[in-house]
C-alpha cells in the first residue's frame, strides 16, 4: 500500500508538470537497448510495457506521449515503453503477466510497480 501511494505520487508530479514541448521523448526500449538504458547513472526509468491489441494501453491515448513531452529536457527521468509482443525476452525477464505495466528502474533495479487499478480517470 505504501509503495502504491509513492507511485502514485510520483506519476501525480510527473503528470502535473505538463508543459508545452513539440516533440514527444518516449523511447522505445528493446532487447538491445533496454539492459544498458535502465542500467544509466543517476537516471530513473517510467516504463510502460504494453502490446498493440491491449484494450487498456490504447486507453491511455496520447497520455504517455505527454508525460513524454513534459520530462523532454529532464537529465535525472527517463519515460520509456517497451512493446511486449516484439520484445517477449525483456517482458519475460522483467516478470510483466498483464497490460499495461507501469515500472519504476533506478541503476539497473526495479524500485516500484504500479498496482493499482487501470483507471485514467483518476490520475486527474
Amino acid at each position: 500500500m505504501e509503495n502504491d501511494c509513492r507511485f502514485a505520487l510520483l506519476l501525480l508530479l510527473l503528470l502535473t508538470s505538463i508543459t508545452l514541448h513539440t516533440k514527444a521523448e518516449v523511447i522505445t526500449l528493446t532487447p538491445d537497448t533496454f539492459y544498458d538504458k535502465v542500467k544509466e547513472k543517476d537516471t530513473a526509468w517510467f516504463v510502460k510495457f504494453c502490446v498493440p491489441w491491449c484494450k487498456h494501453c490504447k486507453n491511455l491515448g496520447t497520455l504517455w506521449d505527454e508525460l513524454g513531452k513534459a520530462m523532454e529536457g529532464e537529465d535525472e527521468i527517463e519515460i520509456g515503453e517497451v512493446d511486449c509482443s516484439v520484445s517477449k525476452p525483456v517482458c519475460t525477464k522483467v516478470d510483466i503477466h498483464s497490460y499495461p505495466t507501469f515500472k519504476l528502474f533506478y541503476d539497473g533495479e526495479e524500485v516500484a510497480k504500479y498496482q493499482g487499478d487501470i483507471l485514467i480517470s483518476l490520475l486527474f
